[in-house]
């Protein structure tokens, strides 16, 4: 759904066989909210299971293929392309399930993305299950596009990887390796199965917490301690107050590992004292569930929840689409299924694509604002990922400790404390360099860098990373003024500017300038517009520059008016090449109709990719005009014209502002 989707943006999902037509698994949970499906759950359901085992059962084959066709045909109606999700082999529909869903392949028409299920085998098997699979299936007629084995042990990968490499054949097959991570329930979910009552949960993202193990804690205290690891799931009666209390400091203490809960058996309330202690602690990272069974049942109960891959679950999403895109050639396996690439862009097959660059040459991005939490989450599926190194700034053990308290694992993104990095005294003789110009004195230079903002500006001026994103948690000043300060402007531009990346439901276009410039001049005006060009071609825009204004051609006058007229005439003098109009009113530049009938045979009317405003005031209301309004993804603000990429952040971004700003600023280093 994710290769697809963002590739040819308008992908529907169905599923032949559902549990229960009325309540979404997470699965048909995942898809719709991922992909914004219109679908209702029943919509993309064909058939109950027991319908179908009933239908088999008595002979009515034909009538319950013809259902699941009428029921896909449906579906199939409203998109470009269909994905069709088979069983899960979990014996829902009979001991032929095999049978049945190549059945069903053959009656859609559809080729066969084949999952081989690795895990618990050896190569010898894995080799052995997907001849077997690939066998069956050329049988019962159906066209196998691909295979995949999936969940191989990782000792296993390089030797099933050589001996599917040795195999004859077209079909591309390609291994993944067994994640634990992806295995293991949350603490939501568990509360769920359950029917657990949470307290002092914390916030709601401490439920997304994986379980790595489950512990009764029915020794004393300090032998519980011995035997809890990272992600441990502690189980106690309410009435072991020394559990409790140990439990949660051992959490918040560096010399012990994390727990993921608490779960409260029997019914038993914790004791008022310990509630009164729980209510003052101000910051309470561990979720606290409560249920009336006992503790062996509970401990019994959680071993039996299955872990699963919600809407919610994103560092499982993460984690998931990490493996499937280092491991899977999505060219490869995209012409296997002849897909035919639309001339649409939708927000989704934009991302993707910037994904993909940035994976292509990976870049290294300091983020200096190392414990906000967005900045945590961002680094977290950015690493996981594989698009960009990072470094965060901070002192090491508040920004470990924060993660580790949200549940974030950091892997090995280095972690700098500028106050007591040994780069400090470089950086302070390097910004002394460029600043003495302006009465910098060594002593100023030494306190300066000290900054998170300056040092990672140093780190980025030095050529210790690629580019640098900032903002979440400081102002625009405080992110732009160290780079002009020290990256300054590149050869032949006058002016730093910023524009937005607009991803609309079918198209991309670029708005510039929203966030930089109050009142640029003509000259301004006409670099804003060359240097918005420039960063369109560069993120695969064809430039067409519309130069906003209110009025269009030569039917208004005004200082206004003449700016813009002017800046137009200079863009086409030092860009003789690009296509520009100006001065041109937006309903001119952005519809077809409309710019044939203001300015007929222009090649920019109704076709503008770039939008340039003719001040910060117009154009940060448009930008958050469209972007509220049509539900546009606004990705910036992208700053231009810098000698090194820096990018700030606005400080009510979310995480996927975030990854992005970063995958940008990834892209921009390139080149």
């Amino acid at each position: 759904m994710e290769l697809l989707t963002r590739r040819l943006g308008d992908v529907g999902y169905f599923r032949p066989v559902v549990r229960s037509a009325d309540e979404a698994d997470p699965r048909t949970q995942l898809v719709r909210a991922r992909y914004g499906l219109p679908e209702t759950t029943r919509e993309v359901a064909g058939f109950e299971a027991d319908e179908v085992a009933s239908m088999l059962a008595a002979g009515r084959d034909d009538e319950l293929f013809k259902g699941i066709l009428e029921r896909y045909k449906a579906v199939e109606a409203q998109h470009a392309f269909v994905v069709c999700d088979g069983t899960r082999y979990t014996g829902v529909v009979g001991a032929q399930e095999f049978d049945f869903n190549a059945e069903v392949a053959n009656h859609l028409g559809a080729p066969v993305l084949a999952v081989v299920n690795g895990h618990g085998r050896d190569a010898h098997a894995v080799i052995e299950a997907l001849g077997m699979a690939g066998e069956s299936l050329r049988s019962a007629g159906c066209t196998l596009a691909a295979a995949i084995v999936n969940r191989v042990d990782p000792d296993d990968l390089e030797e099933v990887r050589a001996r599917l490499a040795e195999r004859s054949g077209s079909t591309p097959v390609w291994a993944l390796p067994e994640t634990p991570l992806l295995a293991m329930p949350t603490v939501g979910e568990i509360a769920s199965a359950l029917g657990c009552e949470v307290d002092a949960d914390g916030d709601e993202g401490h439920l997304d917490r994986e379980v790595t193990e489950v512990k009764i804690a029915a020794m004393t205290l300090p032998r519980v301690l011995d035997h809890v690891h990272e992600g441990t799931l502690v189980v106690t009666p309410g009435d072991r107050a020394d559990v409790v209390v140990g439990a949660l400091l051992s959490h918040q203490a560096s010399t012990f590992p994390h727990l993921s809960g608490i779960v409260l058996s029997g019914g038993l309330p914790l004791d008022p004292n310990i509630v009164r202690l729980l209510e003052g602690l101000t910051d309470q990272p561990v979720p606290i569930l409560r249920t009336q069974i006992d503790t062996y049942a509970t401990a019994t109960a959680i071993a039996d929840v299955q872990a699963a891959i919600g809407p919610d679950s994103h560092r499982k999403i993460a984690t998931a689409l990490g493996i499937f895109e280092e491991h899977v050639d999505g060219d490869a396996l995209e012409s296997r299924i002849e897909l035919v690439r639309p001339e649409r862009i939708t927000p989704l097959m934009f991302e993707f694509e910037l994904t993909q660059r940035a994976r292509s040459d990976r870049k290294h991005v300091v983020l200096p604002e190392g414990t906000d939490e967005r900045i945590l989450r961002a680094a977290e599926v950015l690493t996981r990922r594989g698009v960009v190194d990072l470094t965060l700034l901070g002192d090491e053990e508040e920004v470990r400790s924060r993660a580790a308290s949200l549940g974030i694992d950091l892997g090995q993104i280095p972690v700098i404390d500028p106050a007591a990095s040994e780069l400090r005294d470089r950086f302070a003789d390097a910004f002394l360099e460029v600043r003495r110009h302006k009465g910098a004195t060594r002593e100023f230079a030494f306190e300066t860098v000290v900054d998170v903002g300056y040092f990672g500006v140093m780190m980025v001026h030095e050529g210790l990373a690629d580019g640098m994103v900032s903002g979440a948690a400081h102002t625009t000043q405080h992110t732009i003024r160290p780079a002009f300060e020290v990256i300054r402007t590149a050869p032949g531009v006058a002016v730093v500017s910023s524009v937005f990346l607009m991803a609309l439901a079918d198209r991309v276009l670029v708005y510039g300038d929203c966030a930089v410039n109050p009142e640029p001049d003509v000259e301004q005006l006409a670099q804003i517009a060359i240097s918005s060009a420039e960063t369109a071609d560069a993120f695969g825009i064809e430039p067409r520059v519309a130069m906003l204004s209110y009025s269009t051609g030569e039917s208004g006058t005004g200082a206004a008016v003449d700016r813009v007229r002017a800046a137009t005439a200079l863009v086409h003098e030092r860009c003789p090449d690009l296509q520009v109009e100006g001065p041109i009113q937006y309903d001119a530049a952005i519809d077809a109709a409309v710019g044939e009938a203001k300015l007929p045979g222009s090649q920019v009317a109704g076709r503008a990719t770039v939008f340039i405003f003719p001040d910060l005031n117009t154009g940060n209301n448009t930008y958050k005009a469209v972007q509220r309004s049509a539900g546009a993804v606004a990705i910036g603000p992208v700053l231009q014209g810098l000698n090194k990429p820096v990018n700030d952040l606005s400080r009510g971004c979310n995480v996927d502002d975030v990854v992005n700003t970063v995958i940008i600023t990834a892209i921009q280093a390139q080149g």
